[in-house]
């Protein structure tokens, strides 16, 4: 009839749901693949707390906490790695101060051979490290580097560089191109808004370059072995190698060793995750 409501049923639309089955599966599939990769690290804590035990020796789960290895390795390789740590640091603020201002006049200058650069940059990365090793020394060598501190973070430097500059790029050329334009307009030079605004906004771009850049240096082997001719410089990547050879029937302060060099390396990763999670334009407009 006419004028009259026609009562229609309303749909209702269910959540789609995993079936809990499907979920505890994947779950389950996750936790072993988690296991497979955590084991290496367990064995090596394992074999650390057991000094006095073989290789082959080894019980599956230590009876008892035996931390002789982690004093004896500390002991040999604490100067090593106060090495590593003053060079890994030194290239990540030689890294930072060239990839940083490069980033930001690749993202914002509209260079006409910007991908040009940006792709040349990339390939740099392709080529064997012992390569570069090589021309580096002979350049060392003439320069009178070879041996010092600043020399393997110049090395070490150009490890992150690559990687540093194509992040930071893609996370300025996210930024509004209106904030910048309101800091010219209020008088800031191009420094002083790539210092006071584009750098905070890019916080964890730059936190993000700075972290892979410390792990790259130190994680380095290739040139700590090449660059260096004496035991004036040794980092600890160049420590446990030659640990090895002297210790190679002492397999618990070896892997002792391996667990103190990992430490620091665990740590940063671990305090830096929110930054490399974070967005990048979080809170710059108020």
């Amino acid at each position: 009839m006419t004028g009259m409501a026609t009562n229609q049923p309303s749909v209702v639309r269910m959540p789609n749901r995993t079936a809990p089955g499907r979920r505890w599966g994947a779950t389950a599939a996750g936790v072993l693949f988690l296991c497979v990769m955590l084991f290496p690290l367990y064995w090596m804590i394992n074999t650390a707390l057991q000094p006095e035990s073989g290789l082959l020796e080894v019980a599956p789960v230590p009876t008892s906490l035996d931390l002789s290895g982690f004093t004896a390795a500390l002991g040999e390789q604490g100067g090593h790695l106060l090495t590593s740590l003053a060079v890994a640091l030194g290239a990540v603020a030689i890294c930072l101060a060239i990839a940083a201002p490069a980033a930001y006049g690749l993202a914002q200058f509209r260079l006409p051979a910007a991908k040009g650069i940006v792709f040349g940059t990339l390939i740099t990365q392709m080529v064997p490290g012992i390569v570069i090793a090589n021309a580096l020394y002979s350049a060392y060598v003439d320069l009178g580097l070879v041996n010092s501190y600043f020399g393997l973070m110049l090395a070490d430097a150009s490890l992150g560089i690559p990687f540093a500059i194509v992040l930071m790029r893609s996370f300025m050329l996210a930024i509004p191109q209106e904030v910048i334009e309101a800091a010219e307009v209020d008088g800031a030079s191009k420094l002083r808004t790539f210092v006071q605004v584009v750098l905070p906004m890019s916080r964890n771009a730059v936190i993000t370059a700075g972290l892979f850049s410390f792990l790259y240096a130190w994680s380095d082997f290739m040139f700590a072995l090449t660059l260096n001719t004496t035991d004036d410089v040794k980092p600890v990547t160049l420590g446990i190698y030659q640990y090895i050879g002297a210790h190679v029937g002492d397999w618990g302060q070896v892997m002792a060793a391996a667990v103190l060099s990992a430490v620091p390396a665990a740590v940063l990763l671990v305090l830096a995750q929110k930054y490399i999670a974070a967005g990048i334009t979080g809170g710059s407009v108020k």
